[in-house]
C-alpha cells in the first residue's frame, strides 16, 4: 500500500545539512551522449557502442524487430510520452526517466557493477544508481528524524524482502549551525522503518544480486542552484513540488530489466 505521511519527531529549532548517504557520488565524467528516442520511447545500454563502463543511452529497436544476440534485452516502455527508459550496460536493471534529463557515468563504480548519475535539464544532480555494494551501516548515534514518504516496491522484492522508497529527514537539535544539524534524502532501503523518536542516520541500500545496490539523491533546503523549484525550502512542501514528483516516478519505476 502507497503511503504518504509525515511524521516529524522531536525537532530542534536548527536546520543545517549533513547527509550520511553512501548512495550519491559526484559526477566525474562527460554526459552519455543520448539518441532520438524510438516511437516507444525506449532506450537500452547496449543498442549503440558502450561509451563509458556505467552504460549508454540508446533507442530500443522498433516492434518486431530482432536483437543482435549480444544485446541487452530492451526494457518496456514508460507508460507515459515524455519519458524515457534506461537499462543498464549488465542488463540487469532499468527505471523510466523524463527525456529533458540526463543520464552520465559518475564516480564509485564497484568492479561488476553499475554507478550511472541522472542530472535535470538545469544541471542539477538528482540522483545516483550504484549496483554491486556491500551493504550495511553502522547505527552509532540516533537522532529525532521524519519521514515525509513511504512506499513498497514489490517489483525489487527479493526472497522475504521488500524493498520501499522513502523521503526521510534528520535533526540534531544539538547543532547551534542550520546547515549541519539537517539531513535530508530519498531513495531505496531495506532496512526497517524507525520507529520511536529517534532513528540511526540516513542509510538507503537495498538487497539486490550479488549483494545490494541504491537509487537515490539528496534534498538540500539549503540549496540555491539556478533552477530549483521556489519556495521549496521544507520537506513538505518539496515534496508536493513537481520535480519531486518527477524524481519519485523516476526511482519507483526500477526494476529488472529482463
Amino acid at each position: 500500500m502507497n503511503t504518504r505521511r509525515t511524521s516529524v519527531l522531536s525537532f530542534g529549532g536548527a536546520i543545517g545539512l549533513a547527509v550520511l548517504l553512501g548512495a550519491c557520488a559526484p559526477a566525474a565524467s562527460e554526459p552519455v551522449p543520448g539518441t532520438t528516442p524510438s516511437t516507444s520511447n525506449s532506450t537500452t545500454a547496449s543498442s549503440a557502442p558502450p561509451l563509458t563502463p556505467a552504460g549508454t543511452t540508446a533507442p530500443s529497436p522498433p516492434p518486431g524487430a530482432t536483437a543482435p544476440a549480444d544485446t541487452a534485452p530492451p526494457a518496456e516502455p514508460p507508460t507515459s510520452p515524455g519519458w524515457n527508459t534506461y537499462t543498464t550496460l549488465d542488463g540487469d536493471l532499468a527505471f523510466d526517466y523524463p527525456e529533458n534529463w540526463t543520464i552520465r557515468a559518475a564516480d564509485g563504480a564497484v568492479h561488476g557493477g553499475v554507478s550511472v548519475e541522472v542530472v535535470s535539464d538545469t544541471g542539477k544532480p538528482i540522483a545516483t544508481l550504484r549496483t554491486n555494494l556491500v551493504t550495511g551501516a553502522e547505527c552509532e548515534q540516533k537522532s529525532p528524524y521524519g519521514v515525509i514518504e513511504s512506499r513498497p516496491l514489490p517489483a525489487l522484492a527479493q526472497a522475504d524482502s521488500t524493498p520501499r522508497f522513502v523521503f526521510e529527514i534528520r535533526s540534531d537539535p544539538s547543532q547551534a549551525d542550520p546547515q549541519k544539524g539537517f539531513s535530508g534524502a530519498y531513495g531505496i532501503t531495506s532496512g526497517p522503518e524507525p520507529t520511536g523518536p529517534t532513528a540511526c542516520p540516513i542509510a538507503h541500500f537495498f538487497t539486490w544480486p550479488p549483494s545490494g545496490a541504491a537509487f537515490g539523491g539528496v534534498y538540500d533546503p539549503f540549496d540555491t542552484t539556478h533552477g530549483n523549484p521556489p519556495h521549496a525550502d521544507t520537506p513538505q512542501v518539496y515534496a508536493e513540488t513537481e520535480e519531486f514528483g518527477m524524481i519519485r516516478t523516476m526511482i519507483t519505476s526500477l526494476r529488472p530489466a529482463g
